[in-house]
């Protein structure tokens, strides 16, 4: 374990899941809600939602590069959305939910290119839409929306939407769980 603590920032569809993702990976410190990428500063949920500011919904994870890498941070983000979609997750269809990766450093930009790079040279289906450009602000969501899967994992959406991701992760990523 290290001191450095580095930030990865993630849109992958609704942040509740994208959280709920990112909090049972070893390694991650702190996972939170918010928004990036778009032109309207300090920006509402109700403002995002409408899909005029140009933010998407995006995860900020804070976590030692000594146990878990920026690469295995993106496999697991690849894997529990789906990045082939434009601007839509599921039912979730708007910019807001587009799949995108703000890169906090030139290595960071380098890793998400060549990894999207390497997806789409497989020819395993249809081509990756994630977006990748830089992080130049992002906004803490309002406090309702951290930890929501925590605070409400018994709700229809958390059930429907959640807990598959959840356990498709489980599944193919136990090496990377953090240890009960």
């Amino acid at each position: 374990m290290t001191d450095t603590i580095e930030k990865a920032v993630f849109g992958g569809g609704c942040f509740w899941c994208t959280e709920a993702v990112f909090q049972m990976l070893k390694g991650v410190s702190e996972v939170y809600p918010g928004y990036a990428g778009g032109s309207v500063p300090n920006p509402t949920y109700e403002q995002v939602c409408m899909g005029d500011t140009g933010h998407a919904e995006v995860v900020v994870v804070e976590y030692d590069p000594s146990l878990v890498s920026y690469k295995d941070l993106m496999t697991v983000f690849f894997a529990s959305h789906n990045p082939t979609e434009k601007n839509r997750q599921g039912a979730d269809v708007g910019t807001q939910y587009r799949s995108s990766i703000f890169y906090t450093t030139e290595k960071q930009k380098e890793e998400a290119l060549a990894y999207i790079e390497e997806i789409n040279a497989t020819g395993g289906g249809k081509p990756l839409v994630t977006e990748v450009e830089p992080l130049r602000e992002v906004y803490k969501a309002e406090s309702y929306h951290k930890d929501y899967y925590t605070n409400h994992s018994t709700a229809g959406y958390c059930q429907l939407v959640i807990n598959p991701k959840l356990d498709k992760v489980k599944e193919k990523f136990a090496n990377l769980l953090k240890e009960k």
